[in-house]
């Protein structure tokens, strides 16, 4: 089944690709919205440590993070995924329904007297997990620091989110 064109065909052939009207922009300073970054973003070591901050409702917030820890769970590496401590919202049904790849990530609490910040800090070292993902909030610049370190130390990354 064949359907009208609606344009001429030189009126298609003129049109530009999204790709394309985006390249052909010329390079300005960032938008303003960039400006509204706020410090935690900017880190010392970009290739060991991330930090995501997401605010609004939790379903919306859960609806942004899951793209990304799915594609954490398929990761290539052979090491675990590992979450530290998530909030009560990530459950296992979440996991599921989210499409992530459960059997490449562990759940850590952490017990007793250990703190997350801890707990965080020894599955980076050990390096079993190619990313771990945690929960601090607030992240002091010594807390992130020991994270920095500790990533290093296992060839991993570390990646903290902030729910606000």
């Amino acid at each position: 089944m064949q359907f009208p064109q609606s344009q001429p065909p030189a009126a298609q052939q003129a049109q530009m690709s999204l790709f394309e009207a985006f390249m052909a922009q010329p390079q300005t300073a960032p938008a303003p919205v960039l400006a509204t970054l706020e410090a935690p973003w900017v880190t010392d070591d970009p290739e060991v440590f991330s930090e995501l901050s997401l605010r609004g409702a939790t379903g919306n917030c859960l609806s942004l993070l899951a793209p990304m820890l799915r594609e954490l769970s398929e990761e290539q590496d052979a090491r675990w995924l590992t979450l530290i401590a998530p909030p009560g919202s990530l459950t296992q049904a979440w996991l599921r329904d989210a499409g992530l790849n459960r059997e490449r990530i562990l759940l850590l609490q952490p017990r007793g007297t250990q703190s997350a910040l801890q707990l965080t800090c020894e599955a980076l070292r050990l390096g079993r997990s190619h990313t771990v993902v945690s929960w601090l909030n607030p992240l002091t610049s010594t807390a992130r620091q020991q994270l920095i370190t500790a990533a290093r130390v296992g060839d991993a990354q570390s990646l903290n989110i902030r729910l606000g």
